[in-house]
């Protein structure tokens, strides 16, 4: 039977280990090997491209087997986890030599997508979160954590808000309980690495005392998360996570904050794409975090990532941002000081993750040496500036000076990757540690030494020593001097010439020299561990230092951009006025060659007099890019940054809305039109009187007088509202929306201007008052290559339905328009079309007389008829 099979006794305890972690994948060290069996094995071969084999397992039978050498860890590890695996470690916890049998092992680490320290997994200016959702029968919770960041936060809200976090944070990794994996697989969709935990992980009082036990608190109102009950459930499954998975060294997790949605601007998942904040939609297109980001430092990057997309709403944080990029732009001496110090300060922020965990290396300790060296001359740099903006920053900083002093004086400048390979602390630290060195290094000099003085307490001037494997090390002394022996040295061999001989001495020598690498490794560890446990003090100061460096280069990155391209300081108000003046598209412009000016446009949108701006004008002449940077530039402002204008007034808005640009979902079976509608339902039924909404071609995936009723509709409900008037712009090709204007006196009409020159199409890209009178999207197909007979064709229909608009039966209109009957020749080739080629082929223009001109054209007049009668 297969059940009494017996296994060998590795993988009796490989099983074992095994069985407890399931859903990892385990790498199972034997020897100088990392091996996989079995059902991992054939995984791990095909995602690591190596070789799968196989390996006998008692009278089992054979199982597949595939492995790597143990020093390539971190050459193969990034890529399990990457494939969206959780990896469990499993070490040998005994030494092999000192053990007969089986060799004690156990996983000390359980690695997955959204829970590392490798910085060979992490990407170094992008976080990595595990997201944790509490679904409740309204309100949610959702947590994120950032392990190697120590970077904790909650929140609750509806379907909505979770979704529109969960596009924010992108994280690498969501856990939920598995009573709700059908919900959160209808919310999220599909493309997510996600966990399922027991339904009893996710209880609010579990959570609760989670929280409380590994704060060391009596309750969360400290922390203001009090309230939050769905929000705390999320956050205790994350606590509770970490433990299972091995992480149990994590002071450096502190605190906890409570993402608070009355403190940023509300931007939904439709608008953060549309927007393209922080990705592009198209693979060469360019996001706005690549213009703005300049940042020199890790820290710095992933912070500027988060106030992309979380945009302040409180005045008083705006104004500060904005007068330190001010004080920056005034001060360019100082900023450039501080850049330069910037640039060579590293991830101190996970750097100080792993001092917490005691997973720090060498090195690294050495990179948090140096990042502190750096701290100290931009805290002087700021605190000597003439803004006291700036001088609060130096107030922050704290360069741990004791912590500085302690590494410099114990570590040495050059050091290994691994704590166990030795040679990392400096002389003079620790005397054994000196005297082993010595032995262990410098034993011929110390031999010598003996030699020498043993020499002149003796007079025997021959005496020399010597070792062989036999004695270990002797004294050797000639027939002629052995007299002159001490009577404590112990003779040991007699030769023909000398006597050798052994002193108490010498033996507590072998002794040393023998044992002295060991030894030394094992010193210079617990010295090295003793270092990382005095830096694991300083936690809390280099994390507030990690913040402070983050702003600064955030910061530093605004005045470096607003520099290079002009920008202006927005005025924030209260009001609610947006009036922005010769306005420019941030990406646009920095990506126009050099020496092209980018045309600017000024915008007012309020909600007394200009609340709705109706945009009309041709495809391709600008109004999705006029759209767009109105909305990038209010963004900015509510960042902190200055913008690209000549002057900005923004009224602090509270929720940004985009139906921008086609996105058809196909894939599920959504139409262009029903995409179009759904993002368009979900702007009108969460507005707000401090909404800015942009619409772009709405109706456009419908019929022509649908899409004309439903924009019609929408801008009408926008006026209308009987609660909110959110500032809009609305930008169309149905010309027919200008009549809308007449009739609202909050609506009014643009235009992007175009030129008509010899009956082509000129795009001018200003904004103009006013309506445009027909939409030029023939003059569009013609430029983008489209068949001539196709244009022209196209132009004898418009300029029917443009003079005969009056008439009210529009079945009338249309069957009214003129008949083509010459059939393209794109479809069929008609031979009356042939036969007049041919002859006009024939004839020589430069030679023909003007009767035989008229001839041929009677003739080729004579083929069409042919051509109307058959």
């Amino acid at each position: 039977m297969a059940g009494s099979k017996k296994e060998t006794p590795l993988m009796k305890q490989y099983n074992a280990i095994k069985a407890k972690h399931p859903e990892a994948l385990l790498l199972f060290r034997v020897g100088d090997f990392y091996e996989t069996f079995g059902e991992d094995a054939v995984k791990a071969s095909k995602i690591l491209d190596i070789v799968l084999t196989k390996r006998a397992n008692g009278s089992a039978s054979h199982i597949e087997l595939a492995g790597f050498p143990h020093h390539s860890l971190d050459t193969y590890l990034p890529k399990l986890v990457r494939a969206g695996n959780r990896v469990a470690i499993c070490d040998q916890l005994e030494n092999p030599k000192d053990v007969k049998g089986i060799v004690k092992r156990g996983v000390t680490e359980l690695v997955t997508p959204g829970l590392t320290l490798n910085d060979n997994v992490l990407e170094q200016r992008k976080n990595n979160y595990l997201a944790s959702i509490s679904f409740g029968k309204e309100i949610n919770g959702i947590s994120f954590l950032d392990l190697s960041t120590g970077e904790f936060m909650l929140s609750h809200g509806n379907d909505d808000y979770i979704d529109k976090l969960v596009q924010s944070f992108n994280p690498s990794e969501i856990i939920f309980c598995k009573t709700h994996k059908s919900r959160c697989e209808s919310l999220l969709g599909s493309d997510h690495n996600i966990f399922c935990l027991e339904e009893w992980i996710y209880g609010f009082d579990f959570g609760y005392e989670k929280l409380n036990t590994h704060f060391k608190t009596k309750n969360l109102k400290g922390f203001g998360i009090e309230e939050s009950k769905e929000g705390i459930a999320a956050a205790g499954a994350i606590l509770y996570y970490l433990e299972e998975t091995e992480h149990k060294e994590i002071s450096h997790i502190s605190s906890i904050s409570r993402l608070d949605t009355d403190k940023f601007v509300w931007l939904d998942k439709f608008t953060i794409r549309n927007l393209e904040l922080v990705y592009p939609q198209q693979n060469d297109g360019v996001p706005l975090l690549q213009i703005l980001d300049k940042t020199q430092t890790p820290m710095g990057a992933r912070l500027m990532k988060k106030w992309l997309v979380l945009p302040l709403k409180e005045k008083s944080i705006i104004e500060s941002r904005l007068g330190v990029v001010e004080a920056m732009l005034e001060e360019t001496d100082l900023t450039e000081e501080v850049q330069n110090h910037l640039s060579q300060i590293s991830d101190i922020e996970r750097l100080v993750s792993k001092v917490a965990a005691l997973r720090i290396n060498p090195r690294e300790l050495l990179h948090l040496k140096r990042a502190l060296l750096h701290i100290q001359p931009i805290k002087e740099q700021l605190e000597g500036a003439q803004s006291d903006a700036l001088k609060k920053f130096g107030d922050r900083l704290n360069p741990c000076q004791q912590l500085l002093e302690k590494i410099e004086t114990n570590l040495k400048d050059e050091v290994p990757l691994n704590a166990t390979q030795g040679n990392l602390i400096k002389d003079g630290i620790d005397p054994e540690l000196d005297e082993l060195r010595k032995i262990a290094f410098s034993g011929k000099d110390y031999l010598l030494q003996i030699q020498e003085r043993e020499k002149e307490r003796t007079g025997i001037s021959s005496l020399k020593i010597a070792y062989n494997k036999v004695f270990g090390y002797y004294l050797e002394v000639s027939n002629a001097h052995k007299d002159k022996v001490p009577a404590e040295w112990i003779r040991k061999q007699t030769l023909v010439n000398a006597e050798r001989y052994i002193t108490e001495e010498l033996k507590v020598y072998e002794e040393k020299i023998i044992t002295a690498e060991d030894k030394l490794g094992s010193i210079e560890f617990n010295l090295y561990n003793q270092l990382v446990t005095f830096a694991s003090d300083y936690v809390n100061e280099i994390q507030v230092n990690a913040k402070c460096i983050a702003e600064i280069d955030c910061l530093l990155s605004f005045t470096q951009v607003a520099q290079a391209q002009n920008y202006c300081r927005p005025s924030i108000h209260d009001d609610n006025v947006i009036d922005i003046k010769e306005g420019r598209h941030p990406v646009i412009e920095a990506q126009l060659p050099s020496g092209e000016p980018y045309i600017p446009n000024s915008v007012m949108l309020d909600d007394l007099s200009q609340q709705i701006m109706v945009i009309t004008g041709p495809n391709m002449a600008g109004k999705s890019a006029l759209l767009r940077q109105t909305a990038l530039i209010v963004l900015m402002a509510q960042m902190g940054s200055f913008v690209p204008a000549a002057y900005a007034k923004i009224g602090i808005i509270d929720k940004v809305f985009t139906r921008v640009g086609a996105s058809d979902n196909l894939s599920k079976g959504e139409s262009t039109f029903m995409v179009e509608m759904t993002e368009t339902a979900s702007i009108l039924n969460n507005l707000s009187d401090r909404s800015l909404v942009l619409m772009d071609e709405i109706g456009r995936g419908t019929s022509t007088y649908d899409g004309v009723s439903i924009a019609w509709s929408i801008v009408e409900h926008l006026h209308n509202h009987p609660k909110y008037k959110a500032k809009t712009m609305f930008a169309t090709h149905y010309h027919e929306l200008n009549q809308i204007a007449e009739d609202f006196p909050r609506v009014k009409n643009f235009n992007v201007s175009v030129k008509e020159l010899d009956n082509r199409v000129i795009f001018m890209r200003k904004l103009k008052e006013g309506g445009s009178e027909h939409s030029f999207g023939i003059h569009v197909a013609k430029m983008a290559g489209m068949p001539n007979e196709v244009v022209i064709r196209a132009n004898e229909i418009l300029s029917h339905l443009e003079k005969d608009r009056i008439k009210e039966n529009q079945e009338e209109l249309v069957s009214s328009i003129p008949k083509n009957n010459f059939q393209l020749s794109m479809f069929e080739s008609d031979p009356h079309f042939e036969e007049v080629l041919t002859l006009l082929n024939q004839l020589d223009i430069n030679t023909i007389s003007p009767v035989e001109a008229l001839l041929k054209l009677n003739e080729i007049k004579s083929i069409l008829k042919g051509q109307k009668s058959s």
